[in-house]
């Protein structure tokens, strides 16, 4: 406890806590290294013998790891006494198995878990690692695998959800707002475009300013027909102004 746990880490060591129903709670030490390989082997929902001292073994269940945010490292674990005559609840992971469907492969839909774990209860002896759900049925979009459709011991697991809950399903590979979306995108570029090709919206130059595009140049005569270039010619033999 306190600032000699810090010391005890560098060491190897990891502090945990054991606690259960009916049980005073303990403060223990374990063996890092043994500590993860166990719990690689026996996850959340495996039983561990639990040794403290000289005294008899405890059946336990890993109930929570903390780990360093930087390191990503188990710095703190809580125990979890059982009585193996007593039902528990605990989360369990729901793994999809299983060949992909062939729509997922021709890019028409996707597989959408919505459901990646589920709460359990049965006697420790009897809990499982993970629920298995075999995604081979899925054929046609909107086809799923519901909570009632799991194939698991039913006499001695208790799944605590609705039986028509969705675990999995077959999607569009675009969702219908995400068409919807896009079919809009496309309708207001398709507007735009026709408003430029018909001359809508688009203003002319005022007079004395070029178009987009061009410039004006100065000291340039100004342009005359053959007409005007004789009546100025006239005027200037008259003496009168052009």
């Amino acid at each position: 406890m306190g600032k000699k746990v810090k010391n005890l880490r560098k060491d190897g060591r990891l502090p945990g806590h054991v606690f259960g129903k009916g049980v005073e709670g303990e403060n223990v030490l374990v063996t890092k290294a043994d500590f993860l390989k166990t719990f690689h082997l026996a996850g959340e929902t495996g039983l561990i013998d639990l040794k403290i001292g000289s005294e008899k073994v405890r059946p336990v269940l890993v109930r929570e790891v903390q780990y360093d945010p930087v390191k990503d490292e188990p710095i703190h674990v809580d125990f979890y006494q059982v009585n193996l005559s007593e039902k528990v609840k605990v989360p369990i992971p729901i793994e999809l198995i299983g060949e992909q469907p062939e729509k997922v492969h021709l890019g028409e839909a996707i597989v959408l878990q919505t459901l990646n774990e589920v709460e359990v209860e049965a006697l420790p002896t009897d809990l499982i690692e993970k629920l298995e759900v075999d995604i081979t049925s899925l054929k046609e979009i909107d086809d799923a695998i519901t909570i009632g459709q799991l194939n698991y011991d039913r006499e001695k697991l208790t799944i605590h959800a609705a039986s028509e809950e969705i675990v999995v399903k077959l999607a569009p590979a675009v969702s219908a707002e995400t068409e919807k979306l896009l079919e809009e995108q496309a309708a207001e570029q398709a507007a735009q475009a026709a408003e430029v090709a018909t001359g809508e919206g688009v203003e002319s130059p005022a007079e004395g300013e070029a178009a987009e595009g061009e410039a004006l140049v100065e000291g340039e005569p100004a342009k005359v027909t053959e007409g005007e270039e004789v009546k100025t010619e006239e005027a200037a033999k008259k003496g009168e102004p052009s």
